[in-house]
């Protein structure tokens, strides 16, 4: 196979058009083609490349994504941004994918806005719901999110899971109410239709099995949301978006406010945050679940109110890697 690689040296990157392949245990990798120092000057130079046209045409997808997300990073390099303290280098990816959001996929006629805003939905409910658990596979997802064909031997609270999430995600991508309470509770009582009646804020304590943290006790529930919509709007105008969206969902999930679907909530949550700031949406992917729950855990000894930079780089990288993936895969 062949796909492209950056090579940085100092302040300049260097494009290379790389073959590997595997050769019993071994997977043999060899620079075929030097591409030039800038991501313009590597695409001018895949065209004239006869000797590997072939093959360069069957990577078309994955060289298009490199190529794709690093003409935007480039883009948004010569901007000169003032670095992020939480991103660092990550800030210019994600600043990368926003870019790319607002210019282009905005700008897209409304049926192929549809198309990918569908494609993404499907992806995002089939890998929200799994990670608590939910046994559809994505390909059943997509035949009952697109064709409303039923998958077979699941249970029906499985199903209501999925569609549910598609109906509450469509409602919120065109919402532009402030977060309050009665958003939050809305968007739980949306997302728990006909699979669990306990709605609003729990008033029974609940134990988090694996976890390293208790859940806000039931009497104080309301007073530690309370806490969260203030530390938001406090910091809705300091910190980073995607900095603000992410901590936000830490903490909503430390309080842990409703007896069921507070991971479904929070990370609903989450994205609704990017969205109302202009940042696309993200995925947090099933098959990343370990590295999600230990990133999550591992900032659970901060205090609700405070923000602890070295406990959250962790969940930050983590997170900036998934929204990087989704991006680039799903939206371009």
């Amino acid at each position: 196979m062949v796909y492209l690689y950056k090579k940085p040296i100092g302040d300049r990157d260097y494009y290379y058009l790389r073959a590997s392949e595997r050769k019993g245990d071994k997977v043999l990798v060899k620079d075929i083609a030097y591409l030039g120092s800038s991501i313009e000057e590597a695409k001018k130079a895949l065209e004239n490349l006869p000797h590997h046209a072939e093959k360069i045409r069957k990577a078309y997808k994955t060289i298009h994504q490199f190529i794709e997300s690093n003409r935007y990073l480039e883009k948004v390099r010569s901007l000169k941004l003032k670095s992020d303290r939480f991103l660092n280098e990550k800030g210019h990816e994600i600043e990368a994918c926003r870019l790319h959001y607002v210019t282009v996929f905005s700008t897209h006629d409304e049926t192929t806005k549809y198309e990918i805003l569908k494609n993404f939905i499907i992806e995002f409910a089939f890998n929200t719901a799994s990670i608590e658990g939910n046994t559809i596979r994505l390909a059943e997802a997509r035949n009952l999110l697109q064709e409303g064909i039923t998958p077979k031997n699941k249970s029906v609270r499985e199903i209501y899971d999925l569609q549910n999430t598609e109906k509450v995600l469509n409602w919120l991508l065109h919402e532009t109410e402030e977060i309050s309470h009665e958003l939050i509770i809305k968007i739980h009582r949306e997302l728990m239709e006909k699979m669990d009646n306990r709605t609003g804020y729990r008033t029974e304590d609940v134990r988090i099995i694996k976890a390293n943290f208790k859940a806000t006790p039931a009497p104080y529930v309301k007073i530690d949301m309370n806490a969260l919509l203030k530390w938001y709007d406090k910091n809705k105008d300091i910190l980073h978006p995607f900095v603000l969206a992410i901590l936000f969902h830490h903490k909503f999930e430390k309080i842990h406010p409703f007896m069921d679907g507070n991971g479904r909530t929070g990370r609903m949550l989450l994205n609704y945050i990017l969205l109302r700031h202009e940042y696309p949406p993200l995925i947090i992917h099933t098959v990343a679940r370990k590295k999600y729950l230990t990133a999550l855990q591992k900032a659970d000894t901060i205090t609700l109110p405070r923000i602890d930079k070295e406990k959250y780089q962790e969940l930050l990288d983590f997170t900036s890697d998934e929204m990087i993936k989704t991006y680039w895969n799903i939206f371009l």
